[in-house]
C-alpha cells in the first residue's frame, strides 16, 4: 500500500514526466533520423547502380547492334570478349554481378567468374523480360536462399529506336544494412546514458518543487484546524514562493473574514428584524425554520415557526410548487375583517435555495404589502368608467353644427338637412362610444368583443376631418386627407376606430398653433396591412417623454392638458383599440417642429377584406 502511495507522489510523476518526455523525443529524433539516413543511404545506393547501367548500356549498344547486322564466328567471339572486359573492368560495385544481354534475353558475359557458365543461356526473370520490352524503370529488391537482401536493376540496350539487348545487374545491401545497425546501435547506448542522466536530474529538481508543496500542506492543515497564527516560509520568487505569499496572505485574509462573518450575522438579524417587508424563510420539507417581526405582524400570527408553507399562506401544494419553480412570478394572499369585507393584501414572492450538488435545500419567501397600490390602481380603473362622460369632441361637433344652424345655415334647406343629419350620426355616435368607453376595462383582458364591418377608408378620413372642421377653420389650421389609390375598403370597427381618429386630429388640432397644418393619409404597407398616420405642425413633444406618451393618466404638461379638456387616457385607450385590432400604433415628433402619430392596421384576410 505505501509503495501504490509512494507512486502517487508528484514527485514521482515529476521524475516520469521528465523521463517520458526524453524517451519520447529521443524516439521521435531517432525514427526520423534512422528513417532519413537509410533512404539516403538506399537512394545513393540505387543512383550508382542507375549510372553504372546507363553507362554499360551506352557503351554496349554499338556492338551488339553490329553484332546482330554479322553472323561471323569471328566477330562474335571478339564482341563477347570485348563485353566481358568491359563488365568486369567498369563495374566497382562490390559483391555484384552485371550481366549483358542480347536481344533474345541470352548471356553474353558476366562479371562473376563463378557465373560463367551462365553464358549462352537465357535470363528469365521479370525484370529482363521488361528491359527487353523496352521499360527503362526495373528495380526490385529480393532476399535469395542465404537471407541475404539484394538489389536487382534491369536496363534496356537500344541503338537508335531499336532494343538490341539489356543490362542486368544484382548488387547485395549487406553492407548498407550493416551501416544502417551501427548507427541504430549508436543511437540507443546515448538514448540510455540520456535517460539515466534526466533521471538523477529529475530528483533534484522534483525536490525543489515539493518541498515547498508539503510545507503549504502542513500550514493548509493547521487552518483546516482554526490555527491562523502559523506561517509558510518563502523560500524564492519564484511561481512557489508566489503562491507561499498568496497562502499565507490568504490565511490572514480567512481570519479576518471569519470575524467579518460573525458581524455580518449579527447586521442581517438586525436587518431582518426592522424591513418593512416580510420575511420567511422555509427548509427543504417547507417548514417554516425563520420569520422576522414584519412578518408575524402581517400574518398575524405571534409564531410562525414548525408551521407549513402551505398552511402558513393558505396555498394548495401545486400553487406553492409552482412559485418556487418560477412558473409564477408571485401570488396575492387577502385578509379579511370579521364581516367580510377586504381589509389588506400581500404579494408573496418565494425563491428557492440552491446548495451545490443538492438541489433546493429550502425556501424564501417575501411578503409586501400591496394594499395601497392596488387601491390606486382600482381608482385608475374607475376614473377611465368616469372620463367616458366627458367625450368633448362629439358633443363639440354637434354644438359646432347648432350654432352654426342657429346662425342662418337653416334657411338653405340642402346644408341645413345636411347639419341636421350630421348632429343625428353624431348623436348615435356618442352613445356607442360612450358604451365602449365603459368596457376599457375588457379591452385589456382581451374580452370586449369587435364589431368589424367593411370599411370605405377615404371616406372614413373625410368624414374625420369635416367632423373638426369648425375647430379647423376657427384656428385657421389646413386639413388635407391622402389616401394611395390602391386602399379602397378595409374590414375593422368603424366606431372604435372613429375614436382613435377623432383623439389623433383633436390632439393634433389643441397642440397646433393658429395656421399651421395637419394631414391625414393613408398608405398600403407590405405585407398586408395600411398605415394611417395624423400629421401636423404643432408644438411636438419633448424626447424624453416619448417613452411613456402612450402611458395611463402621463400628461407632457400636465397644466396645459387639463385646461385644454385633455384627461391623459387618449392615447393610451387608443393604443388599446388598435392593439385589439390585432395592429400597432406609434410617435414620432420633434420640438417646436410637429408630430406623427402612426396607426398600423392589418387587413384582415378572409374577413371580407378588401382593398
Amino acid at each position: 500500500m505505501n509503495g501504490i502511495r509512494f507512486f502517487r507522489t508528484i514527485q514521482v510523476k515529476l521524475i516520469i514526466i521528465y523521463v517520458l518526455l526524453i524517451l519520447i523525443a529521443m524516439q521521435l529524433i531517432g525514427v526520423y533520423f534512422i528513417s532519413t539516413m537509410k533512404t539516403s543511404l538506399t537512394s545513393t545506393f540505387t543512383n550508382n547502380m542507375n549510372e553504372q547501367a546507363n553507362l554499360l548500356s551506352k557503351l554496349s549498344a554499338q556492338t551488339l547492334s553490329n553484332r546482330l547486322d554479322k553472323t561471323g564466328t569471328t566477330d562474335e567471339n571478339s564482341t563477347e570478349e570485348y563485353l566481358r572486359v568491359l563488365v568486369s573492368s567498369l563495374f566497382s560495385i562490390s559483391e555484384a554481378e552485371i550481366q549483358i544481354l542480347d536481344a533474345s534475353g541470352k548471356v553474353l558475359a558476366t562479371s562473376m567468374q563463378a557465373h560463367q557458365s551462365y553464358i549462352g543461356k537465357k535470363n528469365t526473370s521479370l525484370a529482363v523480360s521488361r528491359a527487353l520490352q523496352g521499360i527503362r524503370d526495373n528495380e526490385e529488391e529480393i532476399i535469395d536462399e542465404d537471407g541475404l537482401r539484394k538489389k536487382i536493376i534491369a536496363k534496356p540496350i537500344v541503338d537508335g529506336e531499336k532494343t538490341v539487348g539489356a543490362i542486368y545487374l544484382v548488387a547485395s545491401m549487406k553492407e548498407l544494412y550493416s551501416t544502417v545497425d551501427r548507427i541504430n546501435r549508436i543511437f540507443m547506448s546515448g538514448m540510455l546514458f540520456a535517460l539515466g542522466l534526466t533521471g538523477v536530474l529529475g530528483i533534484l529538481l522534483a525536490h525543489t518543487i515539493t518541498n515547498p508543496i508539503k510545507a503549504l500542506t502542513r500550514q493548509a492543515a493547521a487552518v483546516a484546524e482554526g490555527r491562523f497564527d502559523q506561517q509558510v516560509p518563502v523560500l524564492g520568487n519564484d511561481e512557489i514562493g508566489r503562491l507561499s505569499e498568496v497562502f499565507n496572505d490568504m490565511t490572514m485574509r480567512l481570519r479576518d473574514a471569519l470575524s467579518a462573518t460573525e458581524e455580518e450575522k449579527e447586521k442581517i438579524s438586525s436587518i431582518l428584524a426592522n424591513m418593512s417587508d416580510g420575511v420567511v424563510a422555509a427548509d427543504e420539507r417547507g417548514v417554516v425554520i425563520i420569520t422576522n417581526r414584519r412578518a408575524q405582524e402581517m400574518l398575524r400570527r405571534e409564531d410562525c415557526q414548525g408551521i407549513r408553507l402551505t398552511d402558513l399562506f393558505g396555498m394548495d401544494e401545486a400553487q406553492l410548487t409552482g412559485l418556487q419553480k418560477g412558473n409564477e412570478p408571485s401570488a396575492i394572499l387577502y385578509h379579511l375583517e370579521a364581516d367580510g369585507d377586504e381589509e389588506e393584501l400581500m404579494r408573496v414572492t418565494l425563491t428557492p435555495i440552491h446548495r451545490r450538488d443538492q438541489g433546493i435545500s429550502g425556501t424564501i419567501a417575501v411578503l409586501q404589502d400591496v394594499t395601497e397600490q392596488e387601491r390606486l390602481e382600482q381608482s385608475r380603473r374607475e376614473f377611465v368608467a368616469n372620463v367616458s362622460h366627458e367625450l368633448r369632441t362629439p358633443l363639440t361637433t354637434i354644438k359646432s353644427y347648432a350654432e352654426a344652424l342657429d346662425d342662418g345655415a337653416m334657411d338653405e334647406r340642402e346644408l341645413g338637412q345636411r347639419f341636421v343629419g350630421v348632429i343625428r350620426n353624431e348623436t348615435e355616435r356618442m352613445i356607442r362610444l360612450v358604451t365602449d368607453l365603459l368596457h376599457l376595462s375588457r379591452l385589456d383582458s382581451n374580452q370586449a368583443p369587435l364589431r368589424r364591418q367593411q370599411t370605405n377608408v377615404p371616406d372614413m378620413l373625410e368624414e374625420v376631418a369635416d367632423r373638426f372642421s369648425f375647430q379647423l377653420r376657427k384656428k385657421a389650421i389646413k386639413a388635407s386627407v391622402r389616401v394611395e389609390d390602391s386602399i379602397t375598403s378595409i374590414w375593422l370597427d368603424r366606431d372604435q376606430i372613429d375614436q382613435v381618429l377623432d383623439n389623433l386630429v383633436s390632439n393634433a388640432i389643441k397642440y397646433t398653433l393658429d395656421g399651421g397644418r395637419i394631414e391625414i393619409a393613408a398608405r398600403r404597407l407590405e405585407p398586408a396591412s395600411v398605415a394611417i398616420s395624423v400629421k401636423d405642425t404643432g408644438i411636438g413633444i419633448p424626447k424624453r417623454d416619448l417613452g411613456r406618451i402612450f402611458d395611463r393618466f402621463y400628461r407632457v404638461d400636465k397644466a396645459r392638458s387639463r385646461n385644454m379638456g385633455g384627461t391623459g387616457l387618449g392615447l393610451s385607450i387608443a393604443r388599446e383599440i388598435v392593439k385589439a385590432h390585432g395592429g400597432s400604433i406609434a410617435l414620432d415628433s420633434e420640438l417646436n417642429e410637429g408630430t406623427t402619430v402612426t396607426v398600423i392596421l392589418p387587413v384582415q384576410v378572409g374577413g371580407g377584406e378588401s382593398a
